[in-house]
């Protein structure tokens, strides 16, 4: 049986006493301002660019731990940090939010990814509320009403793509675009909140889920039609599993248990497609159709695919009482915790190699930062935490 009030301490203690204190013994520019976020397995800066999303996520996730957790100065010292780091040097003359800045904030990477600008949103909504400060909340409600202009076009001329040839829809808008509505609740009027989550739910349950399989495929037709090529047959596993909780969690806010289970079936057909059967873990990509996906590191078994499925696995389990997601839980739960943490140094690999050795052994660089891994101990903390007080075993 398992002991949900063992499995909080567990999440709040790797977080609290390991995973945060890394970031802030090593990620601080105390001389340029911002966060260093290319560290190797001690801590070490071996880059010092500076990447929109993951400056963005590091002061989201500070300011949401202020705001959610405990008021600590400590945390919002951190996230004033790079949010002044932003507010300076994040965005060009019309608002658009670069990819990546040099150390001292000049810009390296023109605003070719709407990506930036959500992470923009949603750390300037969550540092504003955390410091009071009317500033950065209007500026965020600025950033969400951009993205929404540029919906249809969001890479706009830095888009490769010719659309009259083949025009497919991609789900990391819709799934990103729910959960930064989420983010700025307090900050939407109520009417425009319905609007965008009703969306978002149209296109990610009504465009991209395969009735027949279950299952999300990255890209499709406007219609959610399918095309025999590689963008066609791509399926994204860790995409998949994220984007059902971040639906899960609008179901839960509106009562609406049709659309929490249809998540839950959605997560637990993924796993079991995406499963490696021969090693463990969740394959990074696949083919729907089993033929050669085009990305090389298919194979690869990454930090945040697992760390977002034990979030989805967790959320589950509590929404519903599940046999089956509890089961998941702790298959999933066994494979990350054996692989991913280092004991030895502090915070997570984020590459492991599709056997589930360490590919590289840096904790941070151009895609890994403070972000996924500490939301997911936090929220599986809470989840845990429920459980353990609601007796549900």
């Amino acid at each position: 049986m398992m002991d949900f009030k063992d499995l909080a301490e567990r999440y709040r203690k790797e977080l609290f006493e390991n995973v945060l204190v890394f970031w802030q013994r090593h990620s601080l520019d105390t001389v340029c301002g911002g966060y260093f976020t290319c560290l190797d397995r001690y801590g070490a800066v071996f880059d010092t660019d500076k990447f929109i999303w993951l400056q963005c996520r590091q002061v989201w996730l500070f300011s949401m731990l202020y705001n959610r957790c405990r008021r600590d100065p400590q945390w919002l010292a951190m996230a004033r940090h790079g949010a002044e780091f932003l507010r300076k040097y994040g965005a060009d003359l019309q608002g658009n939010w670069y990819f990546a800045l040099d150390r001292a904030g000049r810009p390296l990477v023109k605003p070719y990814n709407i990506f930036s600008d959500f992470f923009a949103a949603i750390a300037f909504s969550q540092y504003g509320l955390a410091a009071g400060d009317s500033e950065y909340t209007d500026r965020a409600v600025r950033i969400y009403y951009n993205i929404l202009r540029r919906k249809n076009n969001p890479k706009g001329i830095f888009n490769k793509q010719i659309s009259e040839t083949r025009a497919l829809c991609s789900l990391g808008f819709p799934m990103i675009m729910a959960n930064t509505a989420l983010e700025m609740e307090s900050l939407l009027p109520p009417e425009e909140l319905k609007t965008v989550l009703d969306s978002c739910i149209a296109e990610v349950m009504g465009r991209h889920l395969n009735k027949e399989r279950g299952i999300l495929f990255e890209h499709v037709l406007p219609d959610g039609g399918h095309l025999d090529c590689f963008d066609g047959r791509l399926i994204n596993p860790g995409h998949g599993i994220e984007a059902m909780w971040f639906l899960m969690d609008i179901g839960l806010r509106r009562s609406d248990t049709a659309l929490v289970q249809k998540t839950v079936e959605v997560i637990l057909r993924t796993l079991d497609y995406a499963w490696d059967t021969d090693y463990g873990g969740l394959f990074y990509f696949m083919d729907a159709l089993g033929k050669p996906p085009q990305q090389l590191e298919w194979d690869q078994k990454l930090w945040w695919v697992h760390a977002e499925t034990l979030v989805a696995l967790a959320k589950a389990y509590a929404a519903t009482g599940r046999k089956e997601c509890l089961d998941w839980y702790q298959r999933v739960h066994d494979y990350t915790w054996s692989h991913f943490p280092d004991p030895d140094c502090g915070e997570w690999y984020g590459y492991l190699n599709r056997q589930g050795k360490v590919l590289l052994n840096l904790k941070g660089g151009k895609w890994k930062g403070c972000f996924h891994v500490p939301r997911a101990l936090w929220l599986c903390y809470q989840e845990f935490l429920k459980l353990s007080q609601n007796k549900i075993q």
